[in-house]
């Protein structure tokens, strides 16, 4: 069984013995200390807390341990069902609640679940937030409400429709040349909330011929649900066929978009980002942010049109931050989420997919071509397996060293940046791993960087 406290939030297998999966007892321990910690933390006058979930097996349960014991603090929850993670963070902020939980593992498989942890703004809590909840779980410092002052659970399952209705009002989205281009498009939802927002949002835009795979919400996972390619050879195969004009795959909570070209192949989820903000810069001129692990071209499309690109720590919070400091238009991460202020400070796939289709429509290409007219990156993702003897910061500190002739960013872990090509080395948040993720202009050579760096952590072990 496996449980991973972090600042952004709980996350573990589904069962076994309290504080080693994400066992019921877990599940009441961090909702109580989170509604400790925002309670002290939240000044709009809200006594609500917003809770939604994707649509894996144990959702449910988790959803009715979470809002009983929000109702246990004194919190009233508006509960608005299975939905994605970026309709949940648009509830809160239409709602003027304190907060939110969102029940999701994202791209985790099936066993898995977590508790993801918003502001009254909407946004995942920042570092420092996140150490005060597990402090006080810890401490176990939460006191439970008496019987008078319980909280009550509201059920309002209109947000999906209003998320769609946010998104069709982007002065950007431009529905009658989606409708005009009459695209065939495919989706594969991997049977979570996916399945019922992406198809929805498709036929508001005027798209009338979708293909559904695994579009039921059953949580029965199809597949290994992260949208990369090794999971994604059904809508591939569907694809090459020539059945549809694009693919849109998304995650289990729909923050995540990958596309499939016409031709089966991959857009790659790192030109998700690329493309949206190539539209947005055309249009709307300004500076864009990305993570230390997101491919240059996103930093060569910027320059290409005049704008200025800034890097941030990895993870949603950090983009967030660094894209509010700048005044960013877009941004987002290479694991195909799309961040666009106008909609929210949240990645979000339903953006995503507006903007490439309108992207898509307007420029008369096919996926392929339009992919073409970027610049050529191929990222390789490793990762190593952590055990209880590898000290990380040691190894971390020592390929430092190693590389200390080189330009090294550690904001977040270590980054190596060479002529024609990076390697980024960082311990992940959400598994016990490290990942190394090297980019250069093919995939051979990006393989080959990664192989190298191996090499010079197995020297150093």
């Amino acid at each position: 069984m496996s449980l991973i406290k972090s600042i952004s939030g709980i996350r573990g297998t589904i069962g076994g013995h309290p504080g080693e999966g994400l066992s019921p007892l877990d599940i009441v321990k961090f909702t109580a200390a989170y509604a400790t910690f925002i309670r002290k933390e939240c000044n709009n006058g809200s006594n609500l807390i917003v809770v939604g979930r994707d649509a894996r097996l144990s959702g449910p349960m988790v959803n009715d341990i979470v809002t009983a014991t929000l109702c246990g603090m004194g919190f009233d929850v508006v509960n608005i069902g299975p939905a994605s993670t970026p309709t949940t963070e648009i509830a809160v902020t239409g709602n003027h609640a304190c907060g939110g939980i969102i029940i999701t593992a994202s791209h985790n498989p099936l066993q898995w679940n977590a508790l993801k942890l918003l502001n009254s703004d909407g946004e995942f809590l920042n570092d420092a937030q996140g150490k005060q909840v597990l402090a006080i779980a810890d401490a176990e410092a939460f006191e439970f409400a008496g019987v008078t002052d319980l909280g009550h659970v509201y059920t309002d399952e209109t947000w999906t429709m209003r998320h769609i209705r946010k998104v069709l009002d982007l002065k950007l989205v431009d529905t009658e040349a989606i409708r005009k281009a009459d695209f065939t498009v495919a989706v594969d939802a991997v049977n979570s909330v996916g399945g019922i927002v992406i198809p929805a949002l498709l036929r508001a835009l005027g798209v009338k011929n979708i293909i559904e795979l695994n579009c039921e919400a059953t949580g029965k996972f199809a597949h290994t649900p992260e949208p990369i390619p090794e999971n994604l050879t059904q809508i591939a195969d569907l694809m090459k066929q020539g059945r549809a004009d694009v693919g849109f795959v998304v995650d289990p909570d729909v923050d995540r978009l990958a596309i499939v070209m016409e031709n089966g192949e991959m857009f790659v989820e790192e030109y998700t980002l690329v493309a949206v903000a190539d539209y947005i810069l055309g249009h709307t001129p300004g500076k864009t942010v990305s993570n230390l692990s997101s491919s240059r071209a996103l930093r060569d499309v910027t320059a290409a049109h005049g704008c200025e690109y800034n890097a941030a720590a990895v993870g949603e919070v950090n983009v967030v931050t660094k894209m509010k400091e700048t005044g960013a238009v877009i941004g987002g991460e290479g694991n195909g989420g799309v961040i666009y202020p106008e909609a929210h400070y949240g990645r979000d796939a339903l953006v995503g997919v507006a903007l490439f289709l309108s992207l898509l429509a307007r420029s008369g290409k096919t996926v392929s071509e339009l992919k073409a007219t970027y610049p050529p990156y191929a990222i390789a993702k490793n990762k190593i397996q952590l055990t209880p003897d590898i000290d990380v910061d040691a190894i971390l500190k020592a390929v430092k060293e190693h590389f200390a002739g080189e330009k090294i960013t550690d904001i977040d872990g270590v980054k190596i940046d060479f002529a024609d090509s990076w390697v980024h080395l960082r311990k992940s948040n959400t598994e016990p791993i490290i990942r190394i993720y090297s980019e250069a202009h093919t995939m051979a050579e990006a393989e080959k960087l990664a192989d190298d760096i191996k090499g010079v952590i197995n020297s150093l072990k």
